[in-house]
Order: C-alpha cells, then structure tokens, then sequence
C-alpha cells in the first residue's frame, strides 16, 4: 500500500539563507504524517530523524532539483515503497557476458 502523500524525514538540516526555511540535508526518508516511522521502518526518534512535514517527497528526489541541494542519499527502501519503478536503477552494465 503506497503512501501518497509522504513527507521528509532526514538525518540533518540546512536553513535557506534568503527565507530561513529549514531543509532536509543528509540521508532523506519518506515520512507519512501523523506516524512515528518512515516508510521503510525506521523508527523517528530512535533514529534521530527531524520532521520536515512543509517538504514533499517529491521535492527531495534528485531529478526534481527543488529542494535536494543538500541531500546526499534517498533511501531506496522508502523509494520503493512509494512506487518507484524497477526499471530506474542507478547503475548500468557495461560490459555484459555473452
């Protein structure tokens, strides 16, 4: 069962400096509101994640740009449990066996 509208929990934050709105920085995980784990099932406070319930997790995906300037790792478990397909793996092979 997807989430469909998951927020962010991260490992670290940054401020914007022109509006000082905090942002996720660090690992991101999808969060769903009014739960105290993330998708994958980490467990928020044991975890040491802050909430960021203003950011969709849309918005931290590294192809969105907007606000994933600071994000170093999204968690491909909570990726896959938000329907993220198969087929857009990371990596490519490049030398395949006959």
């Amino acid at each position: 069962m997807a989430v469909r509208n998951a927020a962010v929990a991260a490992g670290n934050q940054w401020r914007d400096p022109d509006d000082s709105i905090r942002y996720p920085a660090g690992e991101v995980h999808a969060w769903e509101r009014g739960r105290n784990e993330t998708v994958c099932g980490l467990s928020l406070s044991r975890s040491r994640l802050a909430r960021f319930p203003h950011v969709s997790w849309a918005d931290v995906q590294p192809e969105s740009g907007r606000h994933a300037e600071e994000v170093a790792d999204v968690c491909r478990r909570c990726r896959a449990g938000l329907g993220a397909r198969r087929d857009e793996r990371g990596w490519t092979r490049t030398n395949p066996r006959p």
